[in-house]
C-alpha cells in the first residue's frame, strides 16, 4: 500500500500564488496546487496559525483570494488537543530560547512545532531565512532529538516536492 506522505504548508506557500513579483516562484506554487494538492497526491495541512497570519494581511482582496485558496483546494486544518497545544507552545518556545528562530518569529516556530507534534512529514515553505535551509533543519532536528522527539521532520521548498514520476 502506498501511502500518502503529510504535508504541511505554512502561510508563504499559498501567498505564492500570487507573488506577482516573483514569477518563478508563483509558477512553482501553482503547478503544486494545481497538480499535486489538487488531485491529492499528498495530504495537505494547514494549522489556525497559518489563518491568522492570512487575517493580518492589510490587502482586503488578497486576504479574500487566500481564504478562499483553503475552500478551493483539499487543504485540512489540524487539530489538536489541549495537551497537544501545550506541547506545541512549549516547543516552539524551546525552538526560540536556543536560537533557531527569532523572538519575533514565534508563528515560524509554531509551524514547526505544530508539524513534530502531530507527526507532519514535511513543513513546506518559500522561508529561506526562517525554515526551508539546511543549517535550520538541523538545529531543529538535533533539539527535537534531544527533547525525545525522533520522527524527522523536512522543511522543504514547493520545488523540493513535486514529483512527475519520470
Amino acid at each position: 500500500m502506498n501511502q500518502r506522505l503529510r504535508i504541511y504548508l505554512d502561510t508563504s506557500v499559498p501567498n505564492f500564488l500570487f507573488a506577482d513579483d516573483s514569477p518563478e516562484k508563483m509558477e512553482v506554487t501553482q503547478d503544486l496546487f494545481i497538480n499535486f494538492i489538487k488531485p491529492s497526491i499528498y495530504l495537505s495541512f494547514i494549522s489556525l496559525v497559518v489563518i491568522a497570519e492570512i487575517e493580518e494581511t492589510k490587502d482586503f482582496d488578497k486576504r479574500l483570494k487566500l481564504l478562499n485558496i483553503l475552500k478551493e483546494y483539499p487543504i485540512e486544518m489540524l487539530d489538536y488537543s489541549e495537551t497537544e497545544e501545550v506541547d506545541i507552545q512549549e516547543l516552539a518556545d524551546k525552538y526560540i530560547e536556543n536560537k533557531i528562530i527569532p523572538e519575533k518569529k514565534l508563528a515560524d516556530a509554531l509551524h514547526i512545532a505544530i508539524c513534530v507534534i502531530k507527526g507532519i512529514d514535511y513543513l513546506v515553505s518559500w522561508n529561506y531565512k526562517h525554515l526551508a535551509n539546511v543549517n535550520k533543519e538541523n538545529r531543529i532536528k538535533l533539539l527535537n532529538w534531544e527533547l525525545g522527539y525522533r520522527r524527522e521532520l523536512r522543511i522543504i521548498t514547493p520545488l523540493e516536492l513535486m514529483d512527475y514520476g519520470i
